[in-house]
Parts: structure tokens; sequence; C-alpha cells
């Protein structure tokens, strides 16, 4: 028991780590280079990382070279339809990924942490509309609550008096406007495409990434085509550059593999914990200036995000003990 919570904790403190790590050092990538990296080829880049990695955690499922092979003709060489299906993930994803790039780009990385859990109920709308599940009073509750957040971090929005590059805060909260309705889509079809089938979690990563390739490569053509053609392909990589991209690739292979490992408590505390850890790296790397509306805020969404996490357990005994207090309520009425 004692080796399950140390493991527990180590989990929540990785999930923590990479998350706001992720968050900020994006940040300053996007901050302080002078020869700006194309965040289209560092995307292009993650999805590739993400790929290989994939394929050794199948290698290791599969146990056997052969075995391997034989799984990867029959999923993805001969699965033209399998492929297709999950390009749809792939398109929405490479679009969040490279609206994260912009907009960390004009929002400071702590405005950025607690606006993106605005992913918190376009997920839930999702999974009501695609999976026809149903969310408790006390998970509404906390999805209007969290909106209340976001909306007061937006209302004054701290600043950072570091940075002296020219920002568009309003295309900074476009940018993660489109970036949290991506999330949550494509988050919820992948559950759904992985639910209709036994197929390999891993097999369906391998999938998608095959196709967020192709899409991502079409994305630095389109975008930056002429750019990469005179600059190169690596043009304004730094070793800060290279560790975004790394965090990008594994931490989202990291933290969809130990999530199985934690409750949905410890994955909302992993989320406040990080929204406190960018904005304290925030205040010293980016001189921060906190307000009190950002910091009523974020509050707000610390606390919806602890209460959205309750176990069904302890929501449905909320709702009963309100449903009890109605039913009294409406005694002493009639």
């Amino acid at each position: 028991m004692k080796v399950s919570v140390v493991f527990k904790v180590y989990c929540l403190t990785v999930m923590t780590l990479v998350a706001a790590t992720y968050t900020v050092t994006l940040r300053y990538t996007r901050t302080v280079s002078s020869d700006m990296y194309f965040s289209t080829t560092a995307v292009c880049v993650s999805e590739l990382i993400k790929l290989v990695l994939s394929l050794g955690m199948l290698s290791k499922e599969t146990g056997s070279p052969t075995r391997l092979k034989n799984v990867l003709v029959e999923h993805v060489f001969c699965s033209p339809k399998e492929l297709l299906k999950l390009s749809v993930p792939s398109i929405v994803y490479a679009v969040q990924n490279n609206m994260a790039f912009l907009a960390l780009s004009n929002l400071d990385a702590a405005v950025y942490q607690v606006t993106y859990q605005l992913k918190i109920p376009c997920t839930a709308l999702c999974t009501v509309l695609m999976l026809n599940r149903s969310l408790s009073r006390l998970q509404w509750f906390s999805v209007f609550m969290l909106c209340g957040g976001v909306t007061l971090v937006q209302w004054k929005p701290a600043q950072s008096t570091k940075v002296q590059i020219e920002q568009n805060p309003f295309l900074g909260f476009v940018a993660i406007a489109i970036a949290v309705v991506c999330s949550g889509f494509a988050g919820v079809y992948f559950e759904k495409v992985l639910k209709s089938s036994d197929t390999s979690l891993w097999v369906r990563n391998i999938q998608m990434y095959i196709s967020g390739i192709v899409v991502t490569l079409i994305g630095v053509y389109i975008n930056d085509g002429e750019k990469v053609l005179e600059n190169g392909f690596f043009f304004g990589y730094t070793p800060m550059v290279c560790f975004v991209v790394l965090l990008a690739s594994v931490g989202g292979l990291y933290t969809s593999v130990v999530v199985k490992y934690t409750d949905n408590i410890m994955k909302g505390f992993s989320a406040a914990a990080a929204i406190v850890l960018s904005t304290v790296a925030s205040v010293f790397m980016f001189g921060l200036q906190i307000t009190f509306s950002f910091a009523s805020g974020a509050l707000l969404v610390c606390v919806s995000i602890y209460l959205y996490g309750l176990p069904k357990t302890e929501t449905s005994k909320l709702n009963r003990q309100d449903d009890d207090k109605h039913s009294k309520q409406r005694l002493i009425t009639v």
C-alpha cells in the first residue's frame, strides 16, 4: 500500500512538472529568441518522435519483431479505412498544437495555463453529445464556476514586464479558444474510436501519428514553405527549443500511460498545481504582475477542477443530500 501511494505521488509530480515546464519553456522560446523557429516544424517533429516512441512501446507489447511486423501490416499497411478514421483527430490535434504556440506568443504562461482549463467544459460537452454520458449537478456547477474563473482572469489579465516583443492578447485568447475546442473534440473522438474495438492503444497511436506527420508536413508547406526552403527546417532551434519539442512528445504519451494509476482528484490537483507553478515561474522569469482579478479567477478555476474531478460516489452522495434537502423544503412548502 505504501509503494502504491509513493508511485501515485510520483505520477502526480511528473504530470505537474511536465505541464508547467512545457508551458513556461514554450513561452520562453516564443519571447526571447532573436531567430524565431517555425512552430509548424516543431509540431511536425513532435509527431515524429511520438510515432517512434509508440513503435517502441508496441514492440515491447508484442514481444518479438515478427509479431510487430504482423501487427503493423494488419493494422497499418492493410487498413486504409482505419488510417482515414484516425486522420480526423490528427488534423484536429495539429491545429490545437499550432494554436498553443500562437497563444503563448501573445499571452503569459500563467494566463494561458488558467484559460486552457476551458478544455474541461468543452470535453464535458463533447462527452455528453458524442458518448451519451451525463454529468452530475455538481459537475455542471463546477463547469460554470470554471468559466467564471476564466472570465475573471481575462477581465484584467496579469501583465509581464520583462517581455519586450509585441503581443496581441485578443489573438492569444482566440487561439486558446480554438485549442480547447480542438482538445475537447479530439479527445472524446479518440476515446470513442478506442472503445469501438479491442485494438491496442499503441496501434491506434501509430495510426494517428502517421496521419499527424502527413498533416503537419502539409501545414509546414502551406504556412512556412518558402521560409523553410530559405533558412532550413531546423532554423532557430536551440537546446531550449529541442527541450520544448521533447516535452510535447513525451509529455502526452507519459500522461496517457500514468493516468490509469491515478484518480480524478489527483489529476485535478495536478492541473491546479501546474497553474501555481506556472504563475510562480512567470513572476520570476517574465516579471508577471498578478492582479486581484487574476488571483481570484485562478482560485476559482482550481476549486472547480477539484469539484469536477470528485468521484461519482462523492458526487452521488452530495446529490442525494441535495435531493433530500429539496424534498424537505417541498414538504415544508406544502
